[in-house]
């Protein structure tokens, strides 16, 4: 993704990004929107409440794509006196309302398949069971790949998450799969026992994104962008120091400043450098808005 120090380009990649982060959002969300219809008419002819638990989870996922969505038109609007930062937040924001839908999810599926232990009830169809876990499955592992790219690709933390979680959830599909065929063998209990592992494994999930997108809400960064930031400006002629880098997530798109020494025998020099330095970082660091360099001169006249 080219990337120059000029403010309009930054504008194109920051639209962009959102377009695609859009895209991608609207394509995962019809594949497990699919996956849950297909899974709910299972459910409706065979009692399954692992395969309900699932079903609830996908569905669930699907809804929590709307938020992000919300959250993507939004950080395209430009700053104002009132949010002079934009509302790239609201991603991060929307990342928390997908914590609360997912953990509703794993509650309700839990107390489902606990039911369903202490009141056992007779399974019907269970090769159907057993064919939607893997159709659960392959709708998630597909979100999944496809997600995490598109998040990678942009500097999407919550759309990564998402894409992350997608891939936990095509197990947990796989989970249902192994608790049909344990109905199979004669133990009707493996079906809710495998809706309670799957509630647990929903929490344990959830416990890896409320850290991401916390760490985001109190501008935690990655470390090796900061390296990377360092090494842009350190292989620039005349930057002797890099005495401070400071870089935070505003959505999916980066924001940062830094402090460096410079060895200039003049201005016009300094300003050489300066501009050398805004390019060699813009470069290395694609998802970047607004960086600002601030300068100790050294011998400057």
């Amino acid at each position: 993704m080219p990337h120059s120090h000029d403010a309009a380009d930054s504008i194109d990649d920051a639209l962009e990004a959102s377009k695609e982060g859009v895209r991608a959002l609207k394509i995962s969300l019809f594949v497990l929107l699919a996956t849950t219809v297909l899974q709910l008419g299972v459910v409706l002819i065979s009692g399954s409440v692992a395969l309900l638990a699932d079903t609830i989870h996908n569905f669930s996922d699907a809804l929590a794509a709307v938020p992000l969505w919300v959250a993507f038109i939004l950080g395209r609007r430009a700053a104002s006196r009132r949010y002079t930062f934009g509302l790239g937040r609201a991603e991060d924001l929307a990342g928390l309302f997908i914590v609360v839908v997912v953990a509703l999810s794993a509650v309700v599926a839990a107390w489902q398949s606990i039911a369903r232990l202490l009141n056992p009830h007779p399974l019907e169809n269970l090769w159907w069971v057993a064919a939607a876990g893997v159709i659960g499955f392959a709708g998630n592992e597909a979100v999944e790949v496809y997600r995490i790219r598109v998040g990678q690709r942009i500097g999407s933390a919550a759309l990564v998450a998402d894409g992350v979680q997608a891939r936990t959830d095509g197990f947990t599909s796989l989970a249902v799969v192994a608790g049909a065929i344990g109905a199979m063998l004669g133990f009707p209990l493996a079906d809710p026992i495998v809706g309670i592992l799957i509630s647990g494994a929903i929490i344990v999930i959830l416990w890896g994104t409320v850290r991401s997108i916390g760490r985001r809400l109190m501008d935690g960064i990655e470390p090796d962008l900061v390296d990377r930031a360092n090494t842009a400006l350190l292989a620039v002629p005349g930057i002797t120091t890099v005495d401070r880098v400071q870089l935070r997530w505003v959505g999916h798109r980066l924001q940062g400043t830094a402090v460096v020494s410079i060895d200039a025998s003049t201005t016009a020099e300094a300003a050489i450098i300066m501009n050398a330095a805004h390019r060699r970082v813009n470069q290395a660091m694609p998802n970047l808005d607004d960086f600002l360099i601030a300068q100790h001169s050294q011998n400057v006249r």
